[in-house]
């Protein structure tokens, strides 16, 4: 009974991992600038990914296997907001506007004051 549970959780859950994947994939091809773009792929790709690693920690049935899975998932979850911040960052300081119909963007007011360095 336990394991059909977990069976059938780890699919569902492997389910929503890809969907989350898949419209991480969608938000980068289709948004419209650089930061649109890595939010889809930051929030989106680091759930997808997650829940993925999760389903690889449930049904591996090893120890070993499930621990790595689970530091890969801590690892991502602390990484990937990092860097896109990261990245952000210095697209904005490296004078990347954001797409014109963005609204109430304080960060660009802060940038554009600052002298853009070459």
């Amino acid at each position: 009974m336990f394991n059909e549970v977990v069976v059938y959780g780890s699919g569902v859950l492997l389910l929503i991992g890809a969907l989350f994947t898949l419209l991480a994939a969608v938000g980068v091809l289709r948004f419209p600038d650089l930061y649109t773009r890595m939010h889809a792929a930051s929030k989106a790709g680091a759930v997808g990914g997650g829940l993925i690693l999760l389903v690889v920690a449930l049904m591996s049935q090893d120890a070993s296997i499930a621990i790595r899975a689970i530091i890969g998932i801590v690892f991502l979850l602390l990484t990937t907001p990092v860097s896109a911040h990261l990245l952000a960052k210095a697209s904005l300081g490296a004078g990347y506007k954001p797409w014109g119909e963005t609204v109430a963007d304080e960060t660009v007011t802060i940038a554009s004051n600052r002298p853009v360095a070459e």
